[in-house]
């Protein structure tokens, strides 16, 4: 009766931590607290990601920089979805106005690109993130 009691319960407890056994194993993304601006104007943004996609459709990390009214999409990056965590850097050469050091906001997204009813690719977002940076 103790050995069905035991076994009971270790089945109980393995099935509850299970879960979180796998929590490494969800698409994930983040954003670097700071950006960097060199003399030329390019804006560097960049972070980590982790994703598990297990299609041969391609996955970009996307990112939007905002700083007051300014907003742009910089650069994007070709994910490699193996399941281990990567990082990610994008850059773009943004004038007129060009961005200045300070505080500014970065969106970036973990994009996988999926074939539409009309052939053209459709958008699937596996993770996003927002953070406030500081361009330096």
């Amino acid at each position: 009766m103790r050995v069905r009691l035991v076994l009971a319960a270790a089945a109980l407890l393995t099935a509850a931590v299970a879960p979180l056994a796998h929590a490494e194993g969800v698409d994930g993304l983040t954003i670097d607290a700071y950006g960097t601006l060199a003399a030329d104007a390019t804006v560097s943004v960049s972070g980590t990601y982790r994703c598990l996609a297990d299609s041969e459709v391609p996955v970009f990390v996307s990112s939007n920089l905002k700083q007051g009214s300014r907003s742009t999409g910089i650069g994007g990056t070709r994910a490699v979805c193996d399941g281990h965590l990567h990082t990610w850097t994008n850059s773009a050469v943004v004038k007129d106005p060009a961005y200045r050091p300070g505080a500014a906001r970065v969106e970036a997204s973990l994009v996988q690109l999926t074939p539409g009813g009309a052939g053209l690719p459709l958008p699937g977002f596996l993770a996003t993130e927002q953070e406030d940076i500081e361009l330096r």
